[in-house]
Formats: C-alpha cells, structure tokens, sequence
C-alpha cells in the first residue's frame, strides 16, 4: 500500500499539473488580465478558486455518486457546458478595446459568474472526480475530501493569479486595438479547442 505521505505528494502534483496547465478558465483568467487588469480580474481570479473548492466538496460528499448512478446527467453537463464555453469564446473574440479603468463599458466575469461556471465545465468536473477518486485514501473520510479541497483553493488561487498577472503582463505588449484582436481571437480558439479531449 503507498505511504499516505507519498499519496499527499501525488495529489499535490496532481493539482499542480491541471490547475496550471491551459484549459478553459485559465484562458479566460487570462483574457480578463489582458482585457480589465489585474484589480478588475480580482473577482473572477476568486470566483474560479472559491466555486471549484466548493465543486470538490460536493463531489467528495457524494455528488459524484449521483453523476456514477445517473450517466445521462454527465451528457447533459458535457454537451451544455460545450455550448456555453462556446458562447463565451465568442464574447471573447468580439471583446472590444483594452478596458483597466474603473470606468470603462466593459464587464470582467464577476465573481458568481466564474464561480458558477465551474458547474458547467467539463473539465472542472474531470478534475474534482479524478482527484475525488484517484486520491480518496490520502486520509480517512471526510477529512481527505477536506484536505483535498484546501490543496485545490490553496493552489488555485495561485493558479488563477499566475494566468490573470500573466494576461496583465501582455498589456505592455498587446496595446492597440488590431493586436488585441488578434490576441483575442487565439485565446478563442483555444478555447474552443479546450473541448477537444472532453469528447475524445
């Protein structure tokens, strides 16, 4: 049987690698650097972290049986949450200018939008099941559901703030209207893209 300590380091690498690693919200933790500033971004940065630990816990507690006793509701989620990581691409490729100031017409995603957004995708699901799963003999229950939803909060918050500082970094590069477009338009065809292995 493998030493619960050496557990605890596979699950803390596990939660290095895919929360760090491109997928939809880094992408659009990104944009929202790019596009609002870091300060505006602030509440999307804790929405993705604070909506994916709460995701943990539930399927820690038992969410994730309901999704194992009724396969059709992991379709529904795949195939709603395709189309709404395709609207949201959209809305990233006709995003307008460059908006930091408080003032500004545009809306960064708040924070019940990208906290509710883990919800709806895909890949947010794979990651807390996987983990939930993989990882379940780390400590006895529910004090291993508890400590694997610290890890994810813990890192995600640094995750999220890595990609949206990353994205107001690219502000001294990406500073006029036709490159940010440009830029805009690869970050929604990334997105896009990011589907791929959720139907393969």
């Amino acid at each position: 049987m493998i030493p619960e300590s050496d557990l605890l380091l596979a699950l803390a690498a596990f939660c290095v690698v895919t929360l760090f690693t491109p997928g939809p919200n880094n992408i659009m933790l990104m944009t929202s650097g790019l596009n609002f500033g870091f300060r505006r971004a602030l509440p999307h940065l804790f929405g993705v972290a604070v909506g994916f630990t709460v995701m943990v816990l539930g399927v820690g507690l038992g969410l994730g049986a309901v999704f194992e006793a009724l396969p059709v509701l992991y379709t529904i989620l795949k195939y709603g949450g395709a189309a709404y990581l395709l609207y949201l691409a959209w809305r990233i490729a006709n995003a307008g200018p460059l908006k930091t100031d408080v003032a500004a017409d545009g809306k960064p995603i708040t924070f019940m939008q990208a906290a509710a957004f883990q919800w709806v995708n895909p890949k947010a699901w794979m990651m807390a099941v996987g983990a939930i799963s993989a990882y379940g003999a780390v400590a006895q229950f529910p004090f291993n559901v508890a400590l694997t939803a610290a890890l994810f909060g813990t890192l995600g918050v640094a995750s999220s703030g890595t990609w949206v500082g990353f994205g107001h970094g690219l502000q001294r590069i990406i500073n006029n209207p036709h490159s940010l477009r440009i830029f805009n338009y690869v970050m929604a065809l990334l997105l896009v893209a990011s589907l791929v292995p959720v139907f393969i």
